[in-house]
C-alpha cells in the first residue's frame, strides 16, 4: 500500500479525496430513481395497512408492501453497490431489474405475475453478480453475501408461485440479516479479526438450515430461526468495533449508535422468533417483521449512508448532527409500535407508531438530499479515521490498480475502494 493511501484510509485529505464532488454525481444515480419510487410506494403502502390516511390508494399496494420495501428498495440498493463493486455493465442488470420489478408490482396495466417474474430476474442476476466477485476474493463474507443473496432469490419464487407472505418472509428475513452482517464483517475485518469470517459462515449455514426445516415444522423452523439470530446478534455485538466507539464524538459516534440499535431490534426479533411461528398471531408476526426490516435492517442503512453513497454515486453526502434526528424518531416509533400496539393491543399506540416509522425514513431521505447539497460544512473533509468507524483501510480494485478485474483485492469498492478514495467519510 502506497503512502497516500495509507494516509487516505487513515481518513486525511488527498487530491483523490474531493474529486468526488468536483466530478459531479455518477450516472448511477440514474438506478436509485426507481428505488426511490419504491420506497415511497411502500411508505404508501404501510399507511394504506394501518388504516390511517395516505396519498395514493390503488388495490394493489396493500398486498406487495412488504415486496416493493425488502426487493424494490433494499435490494436495487444493494445490487447497485455491488454492482459498483463489480465493475462490469451487466452487473447493473440486477439493480435495473429490481427496481424495474418494484415498479411494475403497482401498475395496474400489467398483471402482478408479470412484477413478481421481473423480481425474481432481478434476484437472479444479483446472486449471479457474487460469482465473479467470489472469483477475486475467496473469503466468507462474500460467501455469506452470495448465500443470502439466493435465500432472496427463494423468497422471490416463493412468492411467484403463491400470494401469500407467510411463506416468504423468513427467506426475506435470510436475505437482509445475512447480507447486511457480512457486509458488516467485510467492513470490520481488522477489528473483528481473521476468524471472523468462519464464525459469520456457520451462523448463516445455521439461519439457512433453520429456513429449510420451516418449510415442513413451521414452529420448529421459526424457534431454530430465533436462536440463530440471536447467536448471531450476540457474537456480533460482542466483536463490533461499535461498542466501543459509542463513547466517541460526531460521525464515529452517531455510526455506532446506528448500528448497535439495529442488533437491539435483530435481538428482539430473535427473541419473539422464540415462541414459535409468528404467522398465525399477528402481533407477533408484526414485531417480527418490523423488528427486521425496519429496526434492523434501516438503521443499518442509516449507520452507512454516508460512506457508502458517496463512493457509489460519486456525491458528497456529509454527516451532520441533523443525521440524529431521523435515527432517533425511528427507535422512537418502533417502541411505540412493538410496546403499546403489538404488546398492548392498543391500535392507537400501532397506528402511530407506524406513522412515526413513516416520518423517520421520510425525515433520513430529506435530510440526506440536504445534506448532500449543502455539501461539506465549511467545506472541510471529515477527518474520522476509518478504523475509528470500523470500516477498515482503503483496500484498492481493479478500478484503482488499473486492472479492470480487481483480481487479488477486496471487491467492496464502494465502501473500501472508493470510501478510502473520499477520505472514508466525505
Amino acid at each position: 500500500m502506497s503512502s497516500q493511501r495509507g494516509a487516505e484510509s487513515l481518513g486525511a485529505p488527498s487530491a483523490s479525496s474531493t474529486s468526488a464532488s468536483t466530478r459531479g454525481p455518477s450516472w448511477r444515480l440514474a438506478w436509485l430513481v426507481p428505488a426511490a419510487v419504491a420506497l415511497l410506494l411502500g411508505l404508501d403502502a404501510g399507511l394504506l395497512l394501518l388504516g390511517v390516511p395516505a396519498p395514493l390508494t390503488t388495490e394493489r399496494l396493500p398486498n406487495v408492501h412488504g415486496m416493493l420495501l425488502v426487493l424494490g428498495f433494499v435490494g436495487t440498493l444493494i445490487a447497485l453497490e455491488r454492482a459498483t463493486a463489480l465493475g462490469r455493465w451487466w452487473g447493473f442488470v440486477a439493480p435495473a431489474l429490481l427496481g424495474l420489478g418494484g415498479i411494475l408490482l403497482v401498475t395496474s396495466a400489467v398483471p402482478l405475475t408479470v412484477g413478481k417474474a421481473v423480481l425474481v430476474a432481478g434476484a437472479a442476476a444479483f446472486m449471479l453478480v457474487y460469482v465473479p466477485l467470489w472469483r477475486r476474493q475467496y473469503d466468507a463474507p462474500l460467501l455469506v453475501q452470495l448465500l443470502g443473496a439466493a435465500l432472496g432469490l427463494c423468497g422471490a419464487i416463493i412468492w411467484l408461485v403463491e400470494d401469500g407472505m407467510a411463506r416468504v418472509v423468513p427467506w426475506l428475513i435470510g436475505f437482509v440479516v445475512l447480507t447486511i452482517a457480512a457486509e458488516r464483517v467485510e467492513l470490520a475485518h481488522i477489528t473483528m479479526g481473521p476468524r471472523a469470517g468462519g464464525v459469520l459462515l456457520g451462523h448463516a449455514w445455521g439461519v439457512t438450515g433453520s429456513l429449510v426445516v420451516g418449510l415442513v415444522m413451521p414452529d420448529a423452523g421459526a424457534i431454530l430461526l430465533g436462536i440463530s439470530l440471536l447467536s448471531l446478534c450476540g457474537w456480533l455485538i460482542r466483536h463490533d468495533i461499535a461498542r466501543r466507539t459509542i463513547r466517541s464524538t460526531g460521525v464515529t459516534r452517531y455510526m455506532a449508535a446506528c448500528i448497535l440499535a439495529g442488533y437491539a431490534w435483530l435481538t428482539v426479533a430473535g427473541i419473539v422468533l422464540l415462541l414459535g411461528d409468528p404467522s398465525g398471531h399477528q402481533p407477533a408476526y408484526d414485531a417480527v417483521t418490523h423488528s427486521i426490516f425496519l429496526g434492523y435492517t434501516f438503521s443499518m442503512i442509516m449507520a452507512h449512508a454516508t460512506t457508502i453513497l458517496p463512493a457509489v454515486l460519486h456525491i458528497s453526502l456529509p454527516y451532520r448532527p441533523a443525521f440524529w434526528g431521523p435515527i432517533a424518531l425511528l427507535q422512537l416509533a418502533l417502541v411505540v409500535r412493538l410496546w403499546l400496539g403489538d404488546a398492548l393491543g392498543l391500535t392507537l399506540g400501532w397506528q402511530i407508531g407506524g406513522g412515526l416509522g413513516v416520518a423517520a425514513l421520510l425525515l433520513f431521505a430529506a435530510t440526506a438530499i440536504v445534506s448532500a447539497l449543502l455539501g461539506a460544512p465549511g467545506g472541510k473533509a471529515s477527518r474520522a479515521s476509518n478504523t475509528d468507524l470500523g470500516i477498515g483501510p482503503g483496500i484498492r480494485t481493479g478500478r484503482d490498480t488499473g486492472t479492470g478485474a480487481g483480481t487479488g483485492r477486496s471487491s467492496s469498492t464502494a465502501r473500501q475502494g472508493d470510501a478510502a478514495t473520499d477520505g472514508g467519510t466525505p
